[in-house]
This record gives C-alpha cells, structure tokens and sequence, in this order.
C-alpha cells in the first residue's frame, strides 16, 4: 500500500495541509499517516490536538512511501533525526512538499541549495525575530509554488495551489485533469 505522510510537530499551521491530505485521500490503495518527533500529543495552530501514528524513525522503516507534506509553523532549530529523514526520502526519490516556513526544513538538509524553492519567510521575518536566516536566498523564487524535481514548496497563502501541484506531482489528476480544473477554479473563485 502506497503511504503519504504528514508531520505534525508542535504548532505546525495544520490547515496549510489538509485540502492536499484530502484530494489524496481517495485512493484505496493509499493511507496517510502523521509523522512526528514521538508519540506525545502536540498541539497545532489551529488548537488540535495531533498524536503523530509514526515517529521519524517508524516512518524511515515504511515502504511505497510516496510523499511527505510538510506544513509550516515556526522557525526551528535544525533537527537532526529529521534531517536524516528528509535525506533518506529525497534520495529514494520520494516527493517532498513543504509549505509557508516549512522550507526551512529542506534548507537545514542542503536540498535547497540545489532547488529552487518559495516560501513566506522573508529576511525582515528572521531579522525580526534575531534568528540565523536558515535559507539559501539565491535559489528564492517570488512564486505562490515552485516544483523542482521532486520538492515542492509554497507560499503559505498558496495552500490550495501547492494542494493541486501534489496531486497532478503524484498522477491523482491523470485522465481527471478537466475534473480538477473545474474544482480548482471553483476553489479560487474564478
């Protein structure tokens, strides 16, 4: 059975994920599960609660795992089971999609030194906040999403265009493509 996987580490912006989760969630031969750092409780920005069914570590065991979706939230510090993560799925070829401030994730790995990549932190934002800038600004495109290879990144804003660029990465639209559109345009209101 094909696995996506969603992390869900402590005050991830959870809704920047879940109209990708549900256009992938159709598929009888595929499961979604969320990944975190344990099996403790942590609390999204939304205010729910998410007790993560794999730990890194778990998930790394998984096969047929087709993509991870990565939500933002904060700036954190680098992490280095989930950078190890992250390197073990890109190499496998696995999509990596990440959304908002959840680029930094692939920054901390290097994979951004070799992609173009968007994302909604901006310079002022880390100034702001007196942390190291974790990105690499030369691969920075002023783009809602950005798909290069196989990662995928948005601008916070753009949860439903980087929603959509999942679904036609992993070939849900094939054949549907008119199907899509229409519920696209719906979405967006045009």
């Amino acid at each position: 059975m094909r696995t996506i996987l969603c992390f869900v580490p402590e005050k991830c912006a959870d809704f920047e994920a879940v109209l990708a989760l549900h256009l992938l969630n159709d598929k009888k031969d595929r499961q979604i599960m969320t990944v975190g750092y344990s099996h403790e409780p942590v609390r999204a920005q939304s205010g729910l609660m998410y007790t993560a069914e794999l730990t890194l570590e778990e998930a790394a065991e998984r096969k047929n795992i087709e993509a991870f979706i990565m939500p933002g939230g904060e700036l954190r510090e680098p992490n280095e089971r989930l950078n190890a993560f992250i390197q073990a799925l890109h190499k496998h070829g696995v999509l990596l999609a990440a959304i908002c401030y959840a680029p930094q994730y692939l920054a901390h790995t290097g994979l951004l030194d070799s992609h173009r990549y968007t994302t909604s932190c901006t310079p002022e934002d880390v100034q702001k906040l007196g942390v190291p800038d974790p990105f690499p600004r030369g691969n920075y495109a002023d783009e809602r999403v950005v798909t290069d290879g196989n990662v995928i990144t948005a601008q916070g804003h753009a949860f439903v265009d980087f929603a959509f660029a999942i679904a036609r990465h992993l070939g849900d639209c094939a054949g549907q493509e008119e199907e899509y559109d229409e519920f696209y345009m719906e979405i967006m209101n045009k």
